[in-house]
C-alpha cells in the first residue's frame, strides 16, 4: 500500500491549472452565448455560418468540408495533439509517471468510464439506434470542470486538483482509444499508409531529438491531412503525432515542453471556445419536459450524474480498500463525491463523440439536450458540494507556499 510518498506540483502544472480554469470560464461564456443565438432571431445566420463550404485545394487534391467540420475535424486536431502532449509528460514525468501515483486516478477513471456507458445501453436497452451513442457520458471536459473548480480560489487542496487533472488525463486517453476503435468510417488504405509513413518519419526526427518546433508542425499537418483522406477520425492524427515529440532535447526546455506551454492560451482561449459556440447551439423552442426523458438525452444524462459519481468513487474507493491506492493528504471522501461530479461535466468531449456518433439533426439535438442538462446539473451540484467541504481558508500546508513545489504527505 502506497504511503509516505510526497505530492509535488511543478511550475508547469500550476500554468496548466491556471491556463485551463480561465478556460473553462471562457467555454461557460461560449456555450451560453450559442444556446442564446440558437434561440434567438440570428438562428437561422448561426446555423448558416456553420454550413459555409470551405475549400482548401492543391491542384486535383482537395479537402471541402462546411464550416462546423471544419471545426470538428481541423481546429479539434490542435486540441488533441495538446492533449498528446500532455499525456505523454504526465506519463514520462507527471501524475502518471508510477504506479503509487497514477493508481487512484486509474481505478476512478476506469470507473468513471465504464459506469455511465453501462447506465446509458440500460436506459437505452430498447432503442437499438441510439446505441451508437455509448461513449457520450463516459467523457469528461476538464477545462469546464477545472473552471467551476477555479470559482473556490485557494481552499481547493492542490491534491484535489491534481488528482481531477489526472483522472481527466487517463479520461482522454480513454476517448482517443474509443474514437479510434468506434468511430473511425470506411478504410482508405492508401491515405492510411501514407499516413503510416509520414508517422514513421516523425517518429525517426524524434528520436533525432531535433530540437526546433518546426519539423513536428509540419510533418503533424501532413500526417492530419492524411489521416482526414484516410477514414480514421482526423483528430487522432493529432494524438499520434505529438506522441513523437521530443520530451526533452538540445536545449534545456525541450520541444514538447515549448509547444505544450505556447498552444495552451491558444486552445484554451481559442480553439475550445470556438468548438463550444459551434456545437452548443440547440434551439429549445416546443421542448417540453416530456423531450428530456427520452432515452437518448435521459442516457446521457444520467450517464454523466449518476455513472460518474458511483463509477469513480466506487472504484477509487474499491482501490483503496484493497490496498493498490490511497488518498492524497487533506483530501477526504466527501471531497472525491464532489470531484466526481465535475467530472461529470462532458461537455466537449462528450459533445465531441456525439457528433461522431450521430449524423440526424433529431439525435444530434438529443445529444446537446442531454450533454448540457447533465452537465450544467454537475457542475452545480458539484461546485456546492465542494464548497460546502472546504474552509474558508487554504488548506494549511499550502498557506504561502510560494516556491517551486507544493508539497504534502499523501498517506
Amino acid at each position: 500500500m502506497p504511503d509516505g510518498r510526497t505530492f509535488a506540483i511543478a511550475p508547469m502544472l500550476r500554468d496548466f491549472l491556471q491556463k485551463e480554469s480561465a478556460g473553462g470560464i471562457v467555454l461557460i461564456v461560449a456555450a451560453a452565448l450559442a444556446l442564446a443565438v440558437a434561440n434567438s432571431p440570428l438562428a437561422a445566420t448561426y446555423y448558416d455560418w456553420l454550413a459555409i463550404p470551405v475549400v482548401a485545394a492543391i491542384g486535383d487534391f482537395a479537402i471541402n468540408k462546411p464550416l462546423l467540420l471544419w471545426i470538428n475535424d481541423g481546429l479539434m486536431a490542435v486540441f488533441f495533439f495538446l492533449v498528446g502532449l500532455e499525456v505523454k509528460r504526465e506519463v514520462l514525468e507527471g501524475q502518471l509517471s508510477s504506479w503509487n501515483k497514477a493508481s487512484l486516478p486509474l481505478a476512478a477513471a476506469i470507473g468513471g468510464m465504464a459506469v455511465p456507458a453501462l447506465v446509458f445501453l440500460g436506459l437505452n436497452a430498447d432503442s437499438p439506434d441510439n446505441n451508437r451513442g455509448w461513449a457520450i457520458p463516459a467523457a469528461t471536459d476538464i477545462a469546464f470542470a477545472l473552471g467551476i473548480l477555479s470559482l473556490l480560489g485557494p481552499r481547493v487542496p492542490v491534491a484535489l486538483k491534481a488528482l481531477l487533472l489526472a483522472i481527466a488525463v487517463i479520461d482522454d486517453i480513454g476517448a482517443i482509444a474509443i474514437i479510434a476503435l468506434f468511430y473511425s468510417g470506411e478504410l482508405d488504405t492508401h491515405m492510411l499508409g501514407a499516413a503510416a509513413i509520414v508517422l514513421v518519419v516523425m517518429a525517426a526526427v524524434g528520436r533525432g531529438r531535433i530540437d526546433s518546433t518546426i519539423p513536428y508542425v509540419l510533418l503533424a499537418i501532413l500526417m492530419w491531412v492524411f489521416v482526414l483522406k484516410s477514414g480514421v477520425h482526423a483528430t487522432l492524427a493529432g494524438v499520434a503525432a505529438a506522441l513523437c515529440v521530443p520530451l526533452d532535447a538540445k536545449s534545456d526546455h525541450g520541444p514538447l515542453e515549448r509547444m505544450e506551454h505556447g498552444l495552451h492560451p491558444w486552445v484554451a482561449f481559442l480553439v475550445i471556445p470556438i468548438f463550444g459556440f459551434a456545437n452548443a447551439g440547440v434551439s429549445v423552442a416546443g421542448l417540453s419536459p416530456g423531450a428530456l426523458l427520452e432515452p437518448l438525452p435521459l442516457g446521457i444524462a444520467l450517464g454523466l450524474l449518476i455513472g460518474k459519481q458511483l463509477g469513480i468513487l466506487g472504484f477509487a474507493w474499491l482501490a483503496v480498500k484493497a490496498g493498490i491506492a490511497a488518498l492524497p493528504a487533506n483530501v477526504g471522501w466527501k471531497q472525491v463525491h464532489a470531484v466526481s461530479l465535475l467530472a461529470a461535466i462532458g461537455f466537449t468531449m462528450s459533445l465531441f463523440i456525439g457528433n461522431l456518433a450521430f449524423a440526424e439533426a433529431a439525435q444530434v439535438d438529443a445529444v446537446k439536450i442531454g450533454v448540457l442538462s447533465g452537465s450544467t446539473i454537475a457542475a452545480i451540484a458539484g461546485y456546492w458540494m465542494l464548497k460546502s467541504t472546504l474552509g474558508n481558508h487554504p488548506p494549511a500546508e499550502e498557506v504561502g507556499a510560494d516556491d517551486d513545489r507544493v508539497t504534502a504527505p499523501v498517506t
